[in-house]
């Protein structure tokens, strides 16, 4: 028997496999093609303060080996959640985590301190990618005061794990990791998407309505999978890598780069199944090599 078993801060998952904010609605729309109670845990789609309609269409577009977004956080808000998809979710014999997202730090604070009643609610995901309306729009993961103002409101309003998503849009990602390690998170994922566009040429417009938005799937993998390892070598926390996962043999490359545990996101759109197929895969890679626990091989390319 293999252990699959990780530990994420205090946060203990049954196997590395999460799934990625924004790509597996609230966990439910998937429970005809999975067994949700298989999974290490499912982080839910950005939730906000408010009640939020998001961009307007056109906001996806395909692109080679991947996809662009510009959804704008859309959701009916934290009370929504709270009052009408966590009663359905919350007997699930897995982690159901929350992405926190906002346009200011008392939003941030606000949707923490609503959430930390919630006995199933073990767990938030940061999301620092927003852009930050008192600083002109600029997003609070592209700079350390930044994301560490947001890392500090975030702990102190939630005693529970709190891991802080990292954007890549930054010189330097590693310095943003030690700025949210310092102020008390319990981990980080990356990478949140890169800063994409593609333009119709027929018609000579972007393809999406905000012209920009972020690149995810295949093409960003050696990306994620680079600055994962810079990462993991960087901070004492624990790393969730993602980033084009799309099989079992992409998470594995993650977790040799030094994430402990891995979050499929674009793959669930090609195949609803793949996060099962993952964690079969996990168990027969290690199985083949020898490996009894599955931590063993977290950052093995730096041992």
């Amino acid at each position: 028997m293999v252990n699959l078993g990780v530990n994420i801060g205090g946060l203990y998952l049954k196997n590395p496999v999460l799934t990625a904010s924004g790509t597996f609605g609230y966990g439910e729309e998937f429970a005809d093609f999975i067994d949700l109670n298989r999974l290490g845990g499912f982080v839910i789609k950005g939730t906000t303060i408010n009640h939020r309609e998001g961009n307007p269409y056109p906001r996806m577009a395909e692109t080679p080996s991947g996809m662009l977004n510009a959804v704008g956080l859309q959701n009916k808000g934290v009370d929504y959640f709270i009052d009408n998809i966590y009663p359905r979710i919350k007997d699930v014999d897995s982690h159901v985590i929350v992405n926190v997202s906002g346009a200011t730090i008392d939003d941030y604070v606000a949707v923490c301190e609503k959430l930390s009643p919630l006995d199933k609610i073990n767990a938030i995901e940061v999301n620092i990618s927003c852009p930050n309306v008192k600083q002109g729009g600029m997003a609070f993961g592209t700079t350390c005061e930044g994301a560490a103002q947001v890392a500090r409101a975030v702990r102190n309003a939630f005693a529970k794990t709190v891991i802080i998503k990292l954007s890549p849009n930054v010189t330097d990602i590693t310095e943003i990791a030690r700025a949210v390690e310092a102020e008390g998170a319990d981990a980080v994922s990356l990478i949140n998407t890169l800063l994409g566009m593609a333009i119709d040429v027929e018609r000579q417009r972007p393809y999406l309505s905000t012209i920009t938005g972020g690149l995810s799937g295949p093409a960003v993998r050696p990306v994620a999978v680079r600055m994962v390892w810079q990462v993991a070598k960087a901070v004492n926390i624990p790393v969730v890598g993602l980033g084009g996962i799309m099989n079992g043999r992409d998470a594995i490359e993650f977790m040799l780069a030094g994430a402990r545990a891995i979050q499929v996101g674009t793959a669930n759109f090609v195949d609803p199944s793949v996060t099962m197929k993952i964690i079969d895969y996990m168990e027969d890679y290690c199985q083949r090599h020898g490996v009894s626990d599955i931590n063993d091989i977290v950052g093995m390319i730096n041992q």
